[in-house]
């Protein structure tokens, strides 16, 4: 019987892209610095982490939001959308998926915001 390996770095990828397509994600950040990671493999954070417990794929991400963003919600979707793209893509069970809020982008305004600013400067 034939095996596929995955890199954990391809499925780390993977989940980064889907992360970013969600509404209301600003970007991925970066997770806390691990020095066992940057001994290994010479970097000081990641964005996504991704593990295997028993065969299954464990996942942790890392994703900025914008400011008026409903952050439940888009943590669940990101969520629903890491899982359904790495077991599509891969053929692999994901067991978790980790979403950790590292930041609230203030850099970006709703429109709701832009139109009530330019109501006032008229």
């Amino acid at each position: 019987m034939d095996q596929l390996a995955i890199n954990k770095e391809v499925v780390a990828q993977i989940a980064g892209m889907a992360a970013i397509e969600v509404d209301g994600v600003s970007g991925l950040a970066s997770k806390p610095i691990d020095i066992k990671g940057f001994v290994k493999n010479g970097t000081l954070s990641r964005s996504v982490r991704v593990s295997t417990e028993n065969g299954l794929i464990i996942i942790e991400a890392f994703i900025n939001v914008h400011e008026d963003a409903r952050i439940k919600l888009v943590a669940e979707e990101v969520q629903k959308n890491i899982k359904d793209k790495v077991q599509t893509m891969t053929g692999n069970a994901v067991a978790r998926v980790n979403v950790n809020i590292s930041n609230i982008d203030e850099s970006v305004s709703s429109s709701a915001d832009s139109e009530y600013s330019s109501e006032i400067t008229q």
